[in-house]
């Protein structure tokens, strides 16, 4: 009996615990949009029935798959697809997620290779860090920039002499494909591996196995622990590589909102304009000059205002854009190449005629232009460098014209032999950046007539030797340099002796000349 009356005594306390935990339990009612696939096609769905859905908003498929509200019409949603959506099926359910598309930034994406939601493809695990911005963000305000005033060095002599970079510019690698766009970009991030400047390497539409040597190659040279690699190859979703370069973008803005200076290649943006195209004739936007739709100019612009030199107050960072542009036997005034040149602050244009000579890198001085680096440059390229541009230009015009057999005075002779030196002396090897040192006391050399007398191939040993004897003998000078200060006559003088003494056994006697170029064609 004891028993019993326990045990009813403990079911009834149960049963108040109960009816008290009911009481205080209101449930809440949660109300969610939800829509239908009607429509599935390549990278896009249409869905209805999604009330109150905003532009560019992220939504959410079965299987986790997302996408992004494009088109906004009364009856229907045009959707693009960030995922596969190889399981979707019409009569799905899309559900509303009420915020716009963000993306991961901080210090732990360094190293690492990512997609544009953040997830690794580089097989290194999950990323440590939760803080995300969104994918869009609006350009600084005019107010809120500085001018360009710091140089952006890339380690290559012809850019840096002749087509100079600040940091906070935009400016535009152009040229046909296989003429070593990638790699003037490459070097330019290999070069910062002493600078502190943040690098982000942004692969849209790419091969895969062109992007993984593009990483490879930046890991075994040490680049990417300054670097994040953000990728969305050919195999890819065209609303992913559309997504891209704006993530890419985000990513670096982190970066310059904390004071540091970043760089950005984007790669390219012509496929990028393919895939934006593909998805407004997919999405039925009207189509424009050569099928792309009316904004293609607006994706590009907002894209790249977003690369500047922000205000003190605000950070004082800087974020550079190296926009990689392909075009089609050399036609650089075609639809999208004159967009973005008319977009950023000049263009690198790299010739596949100098390509096919050898003469690398490709670049065409003469097509070339920087609009704000020449602001920045460091004080020594001044005094170097200051009319070695024209004089090139002039140089390539007069050779063109001396090809015709014509008798030449002694004065255009000499010009022609001078050119022909300059032109070897800006030849480079690709992941072989030059401090800005050794770039001057080169530059120096052959302005200053010290290899005139030396055969074109002896021109990449004799620059060898100058810029050794320059790193070990001139160390003020060197420094000097390195601090921005500008060249007095004095040190262009000490420059041309070290130089003179660097190559004087490869001067030959006219004798002797004639009998090294015969032993050098024997080998």
């Amino acid at each position: 009996m004891k028993a019993e009356n326990q045990l009813t005594e403990t079911l009834q306390q149960t049963f108040d615990t109960l009816d008290q935990t009911l009481g205080d339990h209101e449930a809440q009612l949660n109300i969610q949009s939800v829509g239908t696939v009607t429509y599935l096609g390549p990278g896009v769905v249409r869905v209805s029935g999604l009330r109150g859905v905003q532009a560019e908003e992220l939504l959410q498929f079965p299987g986790d798959s997302l996408g992004i509200a494009f088109n906004i019409d009364p009856r229907e949603t045009g959707v693009v697809l960030l995922d596969e959506g190889h399981d979707l099926r019409a009569g799905d359910e899309v559900r509303r997620t009420k915020r716009v598309l963000d993306v991961p930034v901080g210090e732990e994406l360094l190293g690492r290779v990512v997609d544009a939601l953040g997830r690794p493809l580089d097989g290194e695990g999950r990323l440590a860090g939760g803080r995300r911005m969104p994918l869009e963000r609006p350009a600084p305000a005019i107010m809120d920039r500085l001018p360009v005033t710091e140089p952006l060095q890339t380690g290559l002599k012809v850019v840096d002499a002749l087509i100079p970079i600040g940091r906070g510019q935009r400016e535009l690698i152009i040229g046909d494909r296989q003429t070593g766009k990638t790699a003037v970009a490459v070097d330019a991030i290999i070069n910062q591996n002493e600078t502190g400047v943040i690098c982000i390497y942004c692969g849209v539409g790419k091969r895969s196995s062109a992007v993984a040597k593009v990483v490879a190659d930046l890991r075994a040279r040490q680049a990417m622990d300054h670097c994040i690699g953000v990728v969305a190859t050919e195999e890819d979703p065209p609303g992913l590589q559309y997504i891209t370069p704006y993530a890419a973008m985000t990513m670096g803005e982190y970066f310059m909102e904390q004071g540091r200076d970043v760089l950005v290649v984007l790669d390219d943006l012509t496929r990028h304009a393919r895939a934006y195209r593909e998805l407004s004739l997919l999405l039925r936007r009207p189509p424009g000059r050569e099928a792309y739709p009316g904004d293609i100019f607006y994706i590009h612009s907002r894209l790249l205002e977003r690369s500047t030199h922000l205000k003190e107050e605000l950070g004082g960072g800087s974020l550079t854009a190296l926009p990689v542009i392909e075009t089609e036997a050399q036609n650089i005034s075609a639809y999208i190449p004159t967009n973005l040149i008319s977009i950023t602050d000049g263009q690198i244009y790299l010739s596949p005629d100098l390509f096919q000579k050898g003469i690398l890198p490709a670049v065409d001085v003469g097509r070339s232009v920087s609009r704000v680096g020449g602001k920045t440059q460091l004080s020594a390229y001044r005094s170097v460098a200051g009319d070695l541009r024209l004089a090139y230009s002039q140089f390539e015009e007069l050779e063109a014209f001396a090809r015709f057999g014509t008798q030449l005075d002694e004065d255009t002779r000499k010009t022609l032999e001078r050119g022909r030196r300059v032109r070897e002396i800006l030849k480079q090897n690709q992941y072989s950046p030059m401090p800005v040192a050794e770039q001057i006391a080169a530059l120096v050399a052959v302005n200053e007539g010290v290899l005139d007398n030396l055969d074109p191939d002896e021109i990449r040993d004799a620059e060898a030797r100058v810029r050794q004897a320059v790193k070990e003998n001139l160390p003020e000078f060197w420094d000097k340099v390195g601090q921005g200060q500008p060249l007095h006559k004095d040190d262009m003088e000490t420059v041309r002796n070290q130089a003179r003494e660097a190559v004087s056994d490869l001067l030959p006697t006219q004798q002797s000349g004639r009998k090294k170029a015969e032993s050098h064609g024997d080998h």
